[in-house]
């Protein structure tokens, strides 16, 4: 079920040249504590600057998680880690994880998200009881979980009034806030979801900038069962679609076309709410780092060149 029933609205435009470029501009990238052990320097393929989420899977110790912040941190990035609500046990927890990441990898950015297991392992069961807490004060950039297809853990419980009315909150929460805040969203396969998607939150109100995930670089059959596994809506067909053609089945899947889609739209439509693009490195982080690189993604200097 998608997030909101609306209609369909007009196709998005054309893509234009050097809309792409410009769109991919301080793009940001996800890893885990196991996947950013694989790079040796992350200086050598990000863009200086560069905001690394590190993804919190239920299950990897707080050590790690701490650790990866650290070296990643050390080479000149932003971290954002994950807190996940429904895998911290209570507030002593949150605040000895956050304690952890201040003191030792000078993390000042957050992302809060529900989390996707079922049970609550304790106190928390959505981002907004963490940032009630007031632990996140002081934080420079907090961003919140945004599903422009639907949540498939909110929407069997009739999701759109609730998701409508939690986004309403964060976005108070913001006018309030001395903190930098934008959506983080799960990545999608089409431009026109989101494109509806994003102007319905205006519509409503809802004015936080939009970082819109994106699948990077990888083999089909990847991305179809990590789309699955993470409850991607209607936009899982043209994965679907490329898989019944023989002639493209073997060939690793890249997002230029609902980039293009997206850019053109931002292109002519300055204030549509999309900021950036956030890069979900399902096919590995050097092959997605290569590939927005190519496509003109790159900004600024490499930090290994002025270190």
């Amino acid at each position: 079920m998608a997030l909101f029933n609306f209609r369909r609205k007009e196709a998005a435009p054309a893509p234009t040249t050097g809309s792409l470029e410009g769109f991919l501009k301080g793009y940001s990238i996800e890893v885990m504590p196991r996947t950013a052990e694989k790079v040796e320097d992350f200086r050598a393929i990000l863009p200086k600057g560069t905001r690394v989420y590190i993804a919190h899977i239920e299950g990897t110790p707080i050590e790690d998680m701490v650790a990866t912040a650290r070296r990643i941190n050390g080479e000149g990035f932003d971290v954002m880690p994950h807190f996940p609500a429904r895998i911290i046990p209570d507030k002593a927890t949150l605040a000895d994880w956050i304690a952890r990441y201040q003191g030792e990898a000078n993390v000042t950015q957050a992302l809060l998200l529900g989390g996707g297991v079922n049970t609550p392992a304790g106190d928390f069961d959505s981002s907004m009881q963490m940032m009630e807490t007031g632990l996140f004060d002081g934080f420079k950039r907090l961003h919140v979980a945004g599903h422009p297809e639907g949540n498939k853990d909110i929407d069997k419980d009739g999701g759109d009034a609730i998701v409508l009315k939690a986004l309403k909150w964060k976005q108070a929460f913001a006018d309030r806030s001395d903190a930098e805040m934008a959506i983080a969203t799960q990545f999608c396969f089409e431009a026109q979801p989101v494109i509806d998607w994003a102007n319905r939150l205006s519509a409503e109100g809802i004015k936080l900038p939009i970082h819109i995930g994106i699948a990077g670089p990888a083999k089909l059959q990847t991305l179809i069962k990590f789309a699955i596994a993470c409850g991607v809506g209607p936009s899982l067909r043209v994965l679907q679609k490329r898989a019944m053609d023989v002639t493209k089945l073997l060939l690793p899947y890249e997002p230029t076309e609902v980039l293009e889609g997206l850019a053109a739209h931002k292109a002519a439509t300055p204030g549509f709410g999309i900021e950036q693009v956030h890069f979900f490195p399902l096919g590995g982080i050097k092959t997605n780092a290569q590939w927005v690189t190519e496509n003109g993604g790159a900004s600024g200097v490499p930090a290994s060149a002025t270190a």
